[in-house]
Parts: C-alpha cells; sequence; structure tokens
C-alpha cells in the first residue's frame, strides 16, 4: 500500500531517508520531513507492508531549468528507497507513479530525477521505471 506522507509520518519518511543517505542524523531528516510536509511543492510517499513503512519517494516541483526539459514547473523526484528485503516487488514503481500523479496534478508536463554518474543501481532503477537519460556532466567548484 503507498500513502501520502502527513506529518506523524515525518519520522517514519527520516528513518528510510537515512537509509539512503547516511551521512546526516535521524534528527537532522526529521526536521527536514517535517518541514518538507508543510509546503505545498513537495510530497512524501510510502510504502507499507502491513504497518511497516519499507519504502519512500519524495518529489517536489522545480521551476528553474532542469537539465533535459523544456517546460516548468516539473515534477522531480528527489529520493526514492525500498529497504533491500522489499526490492523487484513493485513498491518502487508504485511510489514513483504516484509521484508522478502528484506532480501531473499540478499542472506539471514533465517528470524528472537525476542520479550520481557512478551509480550504476541507481541508474538501472531510473531505466527500469522509463525515465530516458537526458545528460551526463561533470561539475566543478573552486575556492575563493
Amino acid at each position: 500500500m503507498i500513502q501520502q506522507a502527513k506529518q506523524q509520518d515525518a519520522k517514519a519518511a527520516a528513518t528510510l531517508a537515512l537509509l539512503l543517505w547516511p551521512n546526516h542524523t535521524l534528527e537532522e531528516f526529521t526536521a527536514d520531513m517535517t518541514q518538507l510536509l508543510k509546503g505545498e511543492n513537495a510530497a512524501i510517499f510510502l510504502a507499507y507492508d502491513e504497518d511497516k513503512a519499507v519504502g519512500f519517494a519524495q518529489c517536489q516541483l522545480r521551476a528553474d531549468y532542469v537539465e533535459g526539459t523544456d517546460s516548468s514547473p516539473v515534477g522531480y523526484l528527489e529520493g526514492l528507497f525500498v529497504m533491500e528485503e522489499y526490492r523487484q516487488q513493485g513498491y518502487a514503481r508504485r511510489l514513483v507513479e504516484h509521484c508522478e500523479q502528484w506532480a501531473k496534478h499540478r499542472g506539471c508536463l514533465e517528470f524528472a530525477s537525476d542520479c550520481e554518474w557512478h551509480n550504476e543501481e541507481s541508474l538501472q532503477v531510473h531505466l527500469q521505471l522509463g525515465f530516458t537519460e537526458a545528460n551526463r556532466i561533470i561539475c566543478f567548484t573552486k575556492k575563493l
């Protein structure tokens, strides 16, 4: 079952986000998720097995330029995670479909995402979910 997260689901979403992005803390993510859930330009969807949250997808609207798109705003998949023992069961697909429908209801004509160039698993998941690779770039910074 997939449900759109509400304020009381912030910690469940944060717990899953921490498994995807472990260089943060549960407190940071709980605060972030609480803030996201207050706004209208972002949504979090949770996948459940019975009462256990086993996956999440975070999406939002982006009005700035999104690589490979020509409309605005664009629905954007910011994060997707399904616990390992629940993978290959359709949870990721259903989570992304909910994000796409959410974006569509907000007037989006396109839906986009990204992954690190070396993350082959994420690349394969994106391709399996129907995304088309738009570009590969390397970003640079310089301290002044």
